[in-house]
């Protein structure tokens, strides 16, 4: 059978955990790159196409290996390659090729607005500690301070603050017995030549600053009290370095905001709006959404004591910390319990001119919805919008 020649032609080609979708003219070629391992199954993408292009999947189980491929499927015939799933997905999911370069043709042509995001560490009030990178659920802080001895490093812990060291040695009390420089490198003891005139010891200890970390270990085993360290830290000296955001790769969260014990960063989200769980009507041990949840902001409460337990009976079984919530809505797509969870937004933060398309998309995107189940297939779950 001879290979078609028409044009367009489209194909989807995976490889590994990147999908692939083509759209080949005779002049030009699109794709529409999908990375499977960012993709939450927020859904966020679905509901911007323009074109219904995109579908969700079993995100849940996506989440949980369950199944294969990405919690998304795109239609490489309908999908237009405009570009706007690429411009409004906050997991930096998706990216739009055209003859093999970047771009975005929505906006290059019609124009379109982006999300407006604070994601920023203030300098002068970081002291360059690990929490915000140890909190942060999406490996989205930078953080290039010199690796010291406490972790492997080659930096020496005595350089880590800016500090000025002072070593003095009493000669009237030094009687150069040796015992300092046997125990520092730092210290060096220059012996006088022996004369039997004098029938003494004699001697000076030369101090290099430059091997000294001020432990102060020969100033305490000195038998004469003849050495005396003093380290002066300078004011407002902190680790060398610095601590920084990777936009691309943060979703605002805000953990890293929330751990900060120096106050020093600051997020703007992308979504405004209210998120509620109805532990009566979720499923007790399923914790779906719990793994779905790309901010883990998602957990599940400690049992309590049958001695605290409520009239009623029912005790929360799946709690949420709306500080870290993003409202992305990838749990109420996972959710198998329906009104379980109740997702509201009420406002998207954007810049540059929102565009009758965009205006179009918004709607959709503030409409409350929550979770249920599709009886005609077992274990998938459908968005139902709350008007």
């Amino acid at each position: 059978m001879a290979m078609s020649t028409m044009f367009p032609k489209f194909s989807t080609k995976v490889e590994g955990e990147t999908v692939i979708m083509e759209q080949r003219l005779l002049k030009k070629v699109s794709h529409l790159v999908l990375n499977a391992a960012n993709c939450t199954g927020c859904g966020i993408c679905a509901d911007a196409c323009p074109k219904e292009a995109i579908t969700l999947g079993m995100v849940g189980a996506a989440a949980r290996g369950a199944t294969e491929g990405a919690p998304i499927e795109v239609d490489p015939a309908k999908c237009s390659y405009c570009g706007v799933c690429t411009i409004l997905c906050p997991f930096n999911s998706l990216a739009v090729e055209v003859d093999g370069e970047p771009s975005l043709p929505i906006k290059e042509q019609e124009g379109f607005p982006e999300y407006d995001f604070t994601a920023e560490i203030n300098d002068d009030k970081c002291v360059r500690c690990e929490s915000c990178s140890a909190a942060c659920p999406r490996d989205a802080i930078v953080r290039d301070v010199p690796a010291y001895e406490g972790e492997g490093g080659e930096t020496p812990r005595q350089a880590a603050l800016d500090a000025e060291t002072k070593l003095t040695v009493d000669k009237e009390k030094c009687n150069a017995c040796g015992i300092c420089s046997s125990l520092c490198p730092a210290l060096t003891l220059e012996r006088e030549p022996l004369s039997s005139k004098k029938a003494a010891i004699e001697g000076e200890v030369v101090w290099n600053v430059e091997l000294c970390n001020a432990c102060r270990v020969c100033a305490d085993a000195c038998p004469q009290k003849a050495i005396a360290v003093e380290r002066v830290v300078k004011a407002d000296a902190k680790l060398a370095g610095s601590v920084s955001i990777d936009k691309d790769n943060c979703v605002t969260c805000s953990w890293c905001a929330t751990v900060c014990p120096q106050e020093a960063v600051t997020i703007k989200k992308f979504f405004e709006g209210d998120i509620t769980f109805d532990a009566s009507k979720c499923p007790g041990g399923c914790s779906t959404c719990a793994d779905v949840c790309p901010c883990n902001a998602i957990y599940l409460p400690s049992p309590v004591p049958a001695t605290e337990l409520r009239n009623d009976g029912i005790e929360d079984n799946i709690a949420v910390n709306k500080d870290l919530c993003i409202l992305c809505g990838a749990c109420v797509n996972a959710c198998p319990s329906e009104d379980a969870i109740v997702l509201k937004r009420t406002g998207i933060n954007v810049k540059g001119k929102e565009t009758d398309l965009f205006k179009k998309i918004a709607a959709k995107l503030l409409v409350p919805r929550t979770s249920k189940l599709v009886e005609s297939s077992f274990g998938q779950v459908e968005t139902k919008k709350l008007e």
